[in-house]
């Protein structure tokens, strides 16, 4: 093959044109394996992570509402039916906030209590031997911020809320952006000069009968540091990601953390009912300030409908050390997570150490021939480090990489 693009030389060569193009196909499918195969485990322990905090999470939310509804079985029995419908509401908000919807917490703590309102009022604060008309519990749940009947509850409950639920939604929104991260690099796209260094090192010597040679170690650091440039860039700000996750771990615990939150939520809505019935006179007359004498309607009030056996056997299993399991195994994912540190700055040295190059002291390929060793520079990690690069000519960073990089400095601020 006198027409060879890349593996020309001046011994006689058994490639041509096609069988090069070939090479180079696989040479670019070989590198991009070797990545894939390098984070597997890190891919793996992210992932497995994101999914296990969710299905916590999602246990969490149907234990809290589980609570909240008994607790309004058993204390309120005659409004169960129509409180239970509330709590549903309000836990499908939690879970719709935690898993990353845009809602406010204040704007769901707020609806919840305001439609709470009028159920309290019609069996608790001012009972009659019918309901209260529709226009009527309207213009009560309009009026519950005014009249404030659960005293200052609401806005401790929306303290509490908020600061429970945004380091949980932040950790799974990290966890999900750690694995599109790697996503992103283990599909990296190789410009036309790496692609033909990889070519060279790798594939150039079965041309010349030299099948059983590996490159040199500086040799393959020159090239894979010269491919992966983009990649290594990534280093400081995943190495502050692994940082700020474990910031963020460790403030998740405690009085705020979510587990306690939603799990005496329960006792919290105790608190708002027994403050509005000891200021029920005083309640009613300011209601009939602003929504006049009560209007009632015939009397349709079902008693207790909420299946309180469900899954009360896995969720018990759950709640009796939930904090605890939920601590440690934020604790042990992080402590492995933190292994990875240097990931990406490693990266090229990981894989010319284990997978590429030749051994110490053993004959080697320096892309032309086989020799004793290396003689050109090896250059540095990294985009600025490759403008001395002998083997690979590198341009500009990746806009794919740029953008990974900006959701990574994002999410270190949140």
């Amino acid at each position: 093959g006198v027409d060879l693009q890349v593996c020309t030389s001046k011994n006689p060569t058994c490639c041509t044109k096609k069988m090069e193009e070939r090479y180079q196909t696989a040479a670019k499918q070989d590198i991009q394996q070797v990545l894939q195969a390098s984070s597997a485990t890190l891919k793996f322990l992210i992932s497995h992570n994101a999914a296990a905090f969710q299905e916590t999470f999602e246990m969490l939310i149907r234990l809290a509402e589980n609570y909240t509804s008994t607790f309004f079985c058993n204390a309120y029995r005659n409004m169960a039916a129509e409180a239970t419908a509330r709590v549903q509401e309000f836990f499908t908000d939690v879970g719709l906030f935690l898993f990353g919807t845009d809602v406010s917490t204040e704007e769901f703590v707020n609806r919840f209590f305001d439609t709470l309102f009028p159920v309290v009022y019609n069996h608790v604060i001012n009972p009659g031997p019918t309901d209260i008309s529709l226009e009527y519990a309207e213009c009560l749940r309009v009026a519950r911020r005014d009249i404030r009947p659960f005293g200052n509850i609401p806005k401790k409950a929306i303290g509490q809320m908020g600061r429970s639920l945004l380091p949980s939604r932040t950790f799974l929104q990290a966890l999900n952006l750690g694995i599109e991260v790697i996503n992103t690099t283990d599909h990296l796209h190789f410009s036309k000069e790496c692609s033909r260094a990889l070519l060279r090192m790798q594939y150039c010597p079965h041309c010349q009968g030299l099948t059983l040679s590996k490159p040199c170690m500086g040799y393959c650091l020159n090239v894979i540091r010269g491919c992966l440039a983009d990649i290594a860039e990534v280093d400081l700000h995943w190495r502050g990601y692994i940082q700020s996750l474990e910031d963020l771990s460790r403030a998740m615990s405690g009085a705020y953390g979510i587990e306690h939150v939603l799990l005496n939520f329960h006792s919290l809505v105790n608190d708002a009912l027994v403050q509005a019935q000891i200021n029920g006179p005083e309640l009613s007359e300011r209601v009939n300030k602003i929504c006049g004498p009560p209007v009632r309607k015939s009397k349709q009030s079902p008693g207790c409908s909420f299946d309180q056996n469900k899954d009360n056997q896995r969720l018990k299993m759950f709640s009796r050390d939930s904090e605890e399991t939920l601590a440690n195994r934020r604790k042990e994912f992080i402590s492995h997570l933190r292994l990875y540190r240097a990931f990406y700055g490693g990266l090229a040295d990981q894989l010319c150490g284990n997978e590429l190059a030749a051994a110490d002291g053993l004959p080697c390929w320096n892309g032309e021939d086989v020799v004793r060793s290396y003689t050109h520079r090896v250059v540095g990690s990294g985009i600025k480090a490759q403008s001395a690069n002998p083997e690979v000519k590198v341009k500009g960073t990746d806009p794919v990489i740029s953008q990974i990089t900006d959701k990574l400095k994002h999410v270190i601020q949140v």
